[in-house]
Parts: C-alpha cells; sequence; structure tokens
C-alpha cells in the first residue's frame, strides 16, 4: 500500500483528527506541513479551492479529498473493514456518524471562534469571547450526557470509535477557553479525554504536531 499524502497545518487541530485515524488503523501516510497563508495560494488550492486544511491525496485510489469530516469517514469506508474504529450495524454506524457531524458542526467552529476572538481578533469584543467560550462549555456538557447516557466510557457501543477519537484535538484546549476547572464539572469527559490520550495513537500524533509546531517557528 502506498502512503497517503495528508496536508496539515502545525497548530490547526483538524489534520491532527485525520493523521489519529490513520494512526489507529495503521494506514501509511506522508505528513505536508504547510502554513495558513500557502493554503491560500497554488499548488494546494489546487487539491482544495477552499483554501482549508486538511486535505488528503491517495494515490492507491486516486482520491483527493478536503474537509476533515469527509475524510475521516473515507479512510473509514476504505480502511477499516474489519469495523475496529466502527460498526457494521445499521444503528451504530449512523449513531457514529451523528456524533462525527456534531464534531464537525458543534464542536470545532465554536471551539475555533472561541480561540479566535480571544487571541487574535484586532479588536478585544467581550461578548463574542464570552458567547463561544459558553459554547465551550455547553458542548461539553452535550458530550457529558452523552457518556453517561451510554455507560460513562465511549459515545457509541462499548469501544473506542472514530466518533470519540475525532473529538480529541479540539477538546484538548476546552479548559483553555471553558475553565480549569471544567472537567471538575464534567468528570466523564475528563475520564473519557485521559483514556484517549493514553493510546498510542494520540500520543503520536501529539508529539508529531508538538515537533511541527518546533518546526515552524512561529510561521503559521
Amino acid at each position: 500500500m502506498l502512503p497517503i499524502a495528508l496536508w496539515s497545518h502545525a497548530i490547526g487541530p483538524n489534520p491532527w483528527k485525520v493523521a489519529t485515524i490513520m494512526e489507529e488503523l495503521e494506514i501509511p501516510y506522508n505528513t505536508k506541513i504547510i502554513n495558513f497563508a500557502a493554503a491560500k495560494e497554488e499548488p494546494f488550492l489546487s487539491i482544495n479551492p477552499n483554501g482549508r486544511l486538511p486535505a488528503i491525496e491517495d494515490p492507491n485510489t486516486g482520491i483527493t479529498l478536503w474537509e476533515s469530516g469527509a475524510i475521516v469517514e473515507y479512510l473509514i469506508a476504505q480502511y477499516d473493514k474489519l469495523h475496529i474504529l466502527s460498526y457494521g450495524d445499521l444503528k451504530q454506524s449512523f449513531l457514529c456518524r451523528q456524533w462525527l457531524f456534531f464534531q464537525v458542526s458543534g464542536q470545532a467552529p465554536y471551539f475555533g471562534q472561541a480561540a479566535w476572538f480571544s487571541r487574535a481578533h484586532p479588536e478585544k469584543l467581550d461578548s463574542a469571547i464570552q458567547r463561544f467560550c459558553k459554547e465551550v462549555v455547553r458542548v461539553t456538557g452535550v458530550l457529558e450526557k452523552a457518556l453517561k447516557d451510554n455507560g460513562g466510557q465511549w459515545l457509541v457501543g462499548d469501544k473506542c470509535t472514530y466518533a470519540d477519537l475525532s473529538f480529541v484535538p479540539w477538546q484538548q484546549k476546552a479548559r483553555i477557553f471553558g475553565g480549569e476547572d471544567l472537567y471538575e464539572k464534567f468528570p466523564l469527559v475528563g475520564a473519557w479525554m485521559e483514556r484517549m490520550e493514553g493510546r498510542d495513537s494520540v500520543k503520536k500524533v501529539v508529539k508529531d504536531q508538538e515537533e511541527a509546531v518546533k518546526a515552524a517557528g512561529g510561521r503559521v
């Protein structure tokens, strides 16, 4: 099997979500780190006309794909035939997709806006900061209830799936914007994160990202 090309960014969480899934499924891949400016120019715009990361090029199927949720679904459909991170039955399969869609639409954008208005927006807008930081807490509360309703361990069924792992990169930043006591309020989420952060795949991806940030030297 030829390695998949993963276009990534040192800081942005979404590409590292994709990397985690590939690590879990032992899919060979090569990471190509570019900065935000390069993502808005050729040759990357020929890969993703939206100029956002991640994107993949799979030489094994000839597929080029962007949008992290679509990439995760593709990797599961193409490379998880044994259902290591997924389920074969209809109900649990769609519950996993439900949580992936929530991560893409309900976690990542709000956490991203919390980060932007707290750290990068040229004008300090307290109302925007408060709104999006409250969303970090609210989303974490949704996850807490889901874990409780499913027995406390995982979002779907009785094992760690791509639905769980997709939340990791953004949720690792949750206490920055939701408060250091966030997991005192939501202990099931805290324990869930500890379980996932203890997995070899997540530890490797965290290490790889740390090295990418160091190599970027502030040029993001």
